[in-house]
């Protein structure tokens, strides 16, 4: 392209799903929502850089009709209450992804989950755990919520929430 040509018309983008993905959440029975956040924290729950959002760490606080989940997972909690926290996570970074975003038909795919999940040392089951964030995903997004994953164990995580999970996404202009 010689200099001082005009750019080619950019093309819009072609539809990423064969539905909508705001009807598919209702058809789960989800309602997004978020938790109440602590006053004072430095922080913003999502940052877009180009086609990627970095959200921060979310955990299970209670929010709506979602209940929050406090203590370690296979001490006080069982790795099925480590599951719905988890779950329960996701449905509040998909909140945060939406207010970000606006529309999560715009959602190219999920890149990388990073869940912790508070836990004594000879804890082992953190896949088990954060797969209730990993398998709403795949429900709401089909294949483009797959991911590449870590699932780590915590001695500790703020407000002794069960969890604590953080995700990039890739979305579409």
């Amino acid at each position: 392209m010689a200099c001082g040509s005009p750019k080619p018309e950019k093309s819009a983008p072609a539809e990423l799903y064969s539905y909508d993905v705001e009807e598919r959440l209702k058809e789960l029975g989800i309602e997004l929502v978020g938790p109440e956040l602590p006053p004072n924290l430095k922080l913003v729950q999502a940052r877009r850089s180009g086609n990627l959002v970095y959200l921060s760490g979310n955990g299970p606080l209670p929010a709506g009709t979602l209940k929050g989940y406090y203590g370690k997972v296979g001490k006080d909690l069982t790795v099925e209450e480590g599951y719905a926290a988890a779950r329960n996570t996701a449905i509040y970074q998909l909140k945060a992804l939406q207010d970000e975003i606006g529309d999560l038909n715009k959602v190219v795919g999920i890149v990388k989950v990073f869940g912790m999940v508070n836990c004594e040392a000879s804890f082992t089951d953190h896949p088990k755990v954060i797969n209730g964030f990993s398998e709403l995903l795949i429900d709401v997004f089909g294949e483009r919520g797959k991911h590449a994953r870590s699932a780590v164990g915590m001695t500790s995580l703020p407000w002794n929430i069960a969890c604590e999970v953080e995700m990039i996404v890739e979305v579409a202009d």
